[in-house]
Formats: structure tokens, sequence, C-alpha cells
């Protein structure tokens, strides 16, 4: 769903009196639950998700010939809205980068602490409120302990080692695409920044799904673009 598609969701669900926050095109964690509210009044399941039954019951059943745009992988969605956040240089930190920490309820104060599990556990925070999260998101081998296990595919979580496969270090983001060689990373402190890297597909350490995502996507997407890591070290 775009932007566009999100405002329409927002001014819909003040209208039915469901307070969504700000009518902005964010699925924020105000717009999730305004969704979940609106849907446990209507008997439906309240995972904050609008699929099929519940844009229906917010709009009405879609015109013939009509494609409905659904809600769906809703933490790629956010994870793509935010391509293009970068660190400040220098001792500030991107205010939008410490607000991810608000979002799953952790200390994070300093913007030059790694934060691609940050950035991840955002994503999933923001958009699936009752996924449980793994303890330290900010680590990012702890990502293996997370959901259930998937392979690479779109919207999954990819965790790899860096420096050493046996050692403590690693990162985490999200699969955008692939080639022979890598796997196409959509993550956060990638560069400084919220982007698409390639991460070579030795380093892999596991893909993961999130329990109350849907059924995995199963698609593979070939050539997607990105940059490549320097050296095993995105940051």
């Amino acid at each position: 769903m775009t932007s566009d598609d999100w405002i329409n969701v927002q001014k819909r669900l003040i209208k039915l009196g469901f307070n969504p926050g700000p009518v902005d095109g964010i699925r924020g964690r105000q717009t999730t639950n305004a969704i979940k509210k609106f849907q446990a009044s209507k008997g439906l399941l309240d995972d904050g998700v609008v699929g099929p039954k519940t844009l229906a019951a917010l709009f009405g059943e879609p015109a013939p010939g009509t494609t409905p745009r659904f809600d769906e992988m809703p933490w790629f969605e956010e994870a793509k809205r935010l391509i293009g956040t970068k660190e400040i240089a220098g001792p500030k930190s991107n205010a939008v980068i410490l607000g991810f920490a608000e979002t799953i309820d952790i200390d994070y104060a300093d913007d030059d602490i790694p934060w691609c599990g940050l950035f991840v556990g955002h994503c999933v925070g923001a958009t699936l409120g009752d996924e449980p999260l793994p303890a330290n998101p900010l680590g990012a081998r702890n990502w293996m302990q997370f959901g259930e296990a998937c392979e690479p595919q779109l919207g999954a979580i990819l965790v790899f080692w860096r420096e050493k496969k046996s050692g403590f270090k690693g990162h985490v983001g999200f699969y955008h695409g692939e080639d022979a060689k890598d796997f196409h990373v959509l993550g956060g402190n990638q560069s400084n920044a919220v982007n698409v890297m390639k991460v070579s597909r030795d380093r892999l350490l596991g893909g993961r799904w999130p329990l109350t995502g849907g059924p995995p996507s199963g698609k593979k997407v070939e050539g997607a673009a990105g940059v490549a890591s320097t050296g095993g070290n995105e940051a």
C-alpha cells in the first residue's frame, strides 16, 4: 500500500470513530492500534493488517474490474518507506533513528551505536504489534531466534556473520533480491543509512519469518539493485 492508500485508511478510520493519530500516510503504532480496534468492532481478526476482509469492512467491496492494494508484508513496506534515512555526521543523531527505539521500548541514545538490528526491530514492531521480538534486538545475530526459519525470499529477515562465522558480530536486514554471488539486503546502518546493499551469499547464517506475518511470500527477486558491501563491513 502506498502513502496515499494509508492516508485514505487513516481518514476512513477517523470518520468511523477510530483515532489513527496524524493523517500522514505512515503506518505507525497509532494507526495499527486503530485498525485493530476497528477489526475487533467488526468481529475480524484484530491483527492490525489491512487484508481483503478489513479493506472491505472499511470501504465496502471493491468495484468490478479494480485491483485493491492490500497490506502485504507491512514490515517490509515500512522498511522501503525509510530508504534514504541517514545518520547525521558529527555528535548529533537523527531523531528518526532514535525514534526506532521508542517503537520497541528500548534504550538507545546515539546513532553511532550500530543500528541494523534496531531498524529491523522498528519495522517489525511498528507493523506487527503482537510479534515477539528477540532479546536485545540490537544484536544482529539475536535475530536468528526470531520467528520461524525460512528460505531467503522477498521480505524475509536475513542474518549474516561479520568478520568471522564463529564470532559474535553480525548484520541483519530484509531480503530485497539476489544474484549469483550476493543477497541484496534492504537494511539500516548500511554505509550509515537505510538502503539496499549486496552481501555475499556465503555469509548467510539463516532466514527468518515473523510468526504473525502470514505465510512466507515464496518470492525470489533476481538482479535487484544494490551497492556492494566493502570488506564484509556494512556500516
